[in-house]
């Protein structure tokens, strides 16, 4: 599993799920129900204090666990496009509540198939 933090483009439902996203230049869809949790963070490294009542966003950050495929290519014949063909990517999202802003945390190579 790789664990780091990388910029990534999301579009959620109307519900707040992710639906697809972009990483890298690169365009996926949602293809399993997404889980989401909250996991506390370091804050007493960053801030010298926490607000009193401080939850999602200062305390904990929002994780979002999801299996993605890369998206159809358009096809230039038509307007049809061709499906991904790979094996589904689990990945660990985490939206920053004030800004919105999503990051690709880990990419958990355990939990893809293993070829000989």
């Amino acid at each position: 599993m790789g664990m780091f933090s990388e910029s990534v483009d999301v579009v959620c439902s109307a519900a707040g799920q992710p639906e697809s996203l972009t990483w890298s230049g690169k365009a996926y869809l949602v293809c399993a129900e997404p889980v989401r949790w909250y996991e506390r963070r370091q804050w007493w490294a960053e801030d010298s204090r926490a607000p009193l009542g401080s939850g999602p966003g200062v305390v904990d950050h929002e994780i979002w666990r999801v299996q993605v495929q890369p998206a159809p290519v358009a096809s230039r014949f038509a307007g049809q496009g061709e499906p991904g063909g790979s094996d589904p990517l689990t990945l660990d999202l985490t939206r920053h509540i004030r800004s919105g802003r999503w990051r690709l945390l880990r990419i958990h190579d355990a939990l893809r198939p293993k070829t000989a």
